[in-house]
């Protein structure tokens, strides 16, 4: 209950740098087989990728192998099966010659015992997967490009590497997932990923901007290194980032559910799945993928460098969870230390202190004060 109530409170001090190695790990292992699964077994590409023909049909109590024994004497006979939305049975192939796609289609309709009318068929040509993909490859290399330089230029370049860099790890994993479970690649799913890629930047650039933030009122301080105030920031905006989370996976796992169980809608749940772990993996990489980068990269800059030498030096070693003093958190919050004037206002007007009246000459009585008539 005392790490929620921290969490709410914003006074969580999470030691973030410590866990970056883990994750280092943990991540290159997942790219990793994200890679292999690519290589092995390869991406299921729908129709409108690699073109032919899609069959499908409502057959109730049909199994996918007995599909699959009606189709295998016909000319689709290496086609794949399977279902969708629940008694759907959806076969695909690459064969586009009417008269087999007719054959195929009446074998279903007697399978299933419904006119051959009530089977949907979608034939498309391979030119048409081609242009499709050649504008996905296109639109994402002027993603890239236009990210890196808006965020070279609001934030600085080293932070456009480490947000791009985790945008390609989570769309490794997010393809990889998609190659190891065989799901559908539609042009569903091709949009999902580009809007991952927007959430995982949202939420890395937020990050980023507390880091500039907090750098550039704690750096003149001189007592904390660049690791300390991205651990800071990190544990600032935690539950920011917990909640953007919590708030965007709801609607999306309600899409799921509703998609697939009861609407039985193959595109809902393939657009799902695909945002579902973009979230999480978004979430987990503007957190310790792209905060530790930057980190890794200012660290190397000299006036950082000779902060930890300094840092090191007064405690003799560097502990990224330090309790930031009472002048640090005022100076983050905006006021002064000291005199609660906001910082930059100038020097605060110190009231005179109060004394005793002095005793006049020859023994007089002081002075009464005279009272200031107020102004009305």
């Amino acid at each position: 209950m005392s790490i929620w109530r921290d969490l709410y409170r914003g006074d969580n001090r999470f030691d973030f740098p410590k866990l970056w190695k883990q994750a280092s790990i943990a991540s290159a292992v997942l790219v990793l087989v994200s890679i292999v699964a690519l290589l092995i077994s390869g991406l299921n590409l729908s129709i409108e990728f690699v073109g032919g023909t899609s069959w499908e049909v409502d057959a109730p109590g049909v199994s996918v192998s007995d599909a699959r024994s009606a189709v295998t004497g016909t000319s689709a006979g290496s086609a794949t099966v399977q279902t969708v939305g629940g008694d759907t049975i959806r076969v695909r192939s690459s064969i586009e010659d009417p008269d087999s796609v007719a054959e195929v289609q009446q074998v279903l309709a007697d399978l299933a015992g419904v006119e051959p009318n009530d089977v949907s068929v979608t034939t498309v040509g391979p030119s048409w997967g081609d242009r499709i993909t050649a504008k996905a490859q296109t639109a994402l290399i002027w993603f890239f490009l236009i990210v890196a330089v808006y965020i070279s230029v609001r934030l600085e370049w080293k932070m456009a590497v480490g947000a791009l860099v985790a945008v390609v790890h989570d769309i490794m994993i997010s393809v990889g997932f998609y190659a190891i479970f065989q799901f559908d690649v539609t042009p569903a799913t091709v949009i999902a990923f580009l809007t991952i890629m927007g959430y995982s930047l949202y939420d890395t650039i937020v990050v980023y901007d507390k880091v500039r933030d907090n750098a550039a009122r704690l750096t003149g301080t001189g007592r904390y290194t660049y690791t300390e105030m991205m651990n800071l920031s990190l544990n600032q905006v935690l539950m920011r980032s917990i909640n953007t989370s919590i708030t965007s996976v709801l609607p999306v796992m309600s899409m799921l559910f509703i998609g697939s169980v009861f609407f039985g809608a193959p595109t809902l749940r393939e657009f799902a799945i695909a945002l579902a772990i973009g979230i999480f993996v978004g979430s987990y990489s503007s957190i310790f993928v792209a905060t530790q980068l930057v980190a890794r990269m200012k660290e190397r800059e000299t006036e950082y460098r000779a902060i930890r030498s300094r840092v090191e030096a007064r405690s003799g070693h560097s502990d990224s969870t330090r309790v930031v003093t009472e002048e640090d958190r005022s100076m983050l919050s905006g006021r002064n230390p000291v005199t609660t004037a906001p910082v930059g206002s100038g020097p605060a007007r110190k009231r005179p202190a109060r004394t005793t009246p002095v005793a006049r000459p020859g023994g007089a009585p002081p002075r009464p004060r005279k009272k200031k008539k107020k102004k009305r």
